[in-house]
């Protein structure tokens, strides 16, 4: 775990410095992808590991879900221009390459992303969908496998569970979205323990119901 010094709330600078860093430690690495998860989701490794592989990430991809059924329209307050693009979500997930990574360094790197952040007013995954695919010209690759809450989750039919990439929920004292799973362990609101048990219990420390 990496202390960011990031305020510790859901405000728009707090989530921004927060991803400034991650780029500014993934610019350090030698890894291949930048993929970003939520604490809350599921993530299906095997899946993931299988996207990855279809594309070069010496190649510019931005990988994930719209969360609108649109282009988003933001005002550029440097140009004074409204301008429309598509973003990934950070609530399903998203990937990105090593190569376009590269090149968002000069928007996206401590500091500077705060400041992007600011010229659109919008949140850190909304801002990285601005500086893609307004200002370095790359499209967004749509993957319909990852999932947010925005998502009707429950209308996943369950054989195709396994095939998604993350999974996410929502629970209220309203609302409930969760996965069609029949619960096989107590303590489950989510049903990704179920999820988990029932599919990849040899991933993780084995916290499964014995069969």
């Amino acid at each position: 775990m990496v202390n960011t010094e990031c305020q510790g709330t859901h405000s728009r600078l707090a989530l921004c410095c927060k991803t400034s860093k991650i780029f500014s430690m993934f610019y350090k690495s030698d890894k291949r992808w930048l993929c970003h998860v939520d604490d809350d989701n599921y993530l299906n490794v095997p899946e993931l590991m299988k996207l990855l592989r279809q594309f070069d990430h010496n190649q510019d991809h931005y990988l994930g879900r719209a969360s609108l059924s649109h282009p988003i329209e933001a005002l550029d307050r440097d140009t004074n221009q409204r301008v429309s693009f598509w973003f990934a979500t950070g609530g399903a997930g998203f990937c990105i390459s090593k190569a376009l990574a590269t090149k968002m360094m000069v928007y996206a790197s401590s500091g500077t992303f705060e400041r992007m952040c600011q010229r659109v007013r919008l949140p850190d995954d909304v801002t990285i969908g601005f500086i893609i695919e307004v200002l370095l010209k790359k499209p967004l690759t749509k993957v319909q496998t990852f999932n947010s809450h925005l998502q009707q989750l429950a209308r996943i039919p369950t054989k195709q569970l396994q095939n998604q990439l993350t999974l996410s929920y929502s629970i209220t004292e309203k609302r409930r979205n969760v996965v069609n799973m029949v619960s096989i362990m107590s303590d489950d609101p989510t049903r990704f323990k179920s999820f988990h048990c029932t599919y990849f219990r040899g991933y993780g420390n084995g916290n499964c119901p014995a069969t």
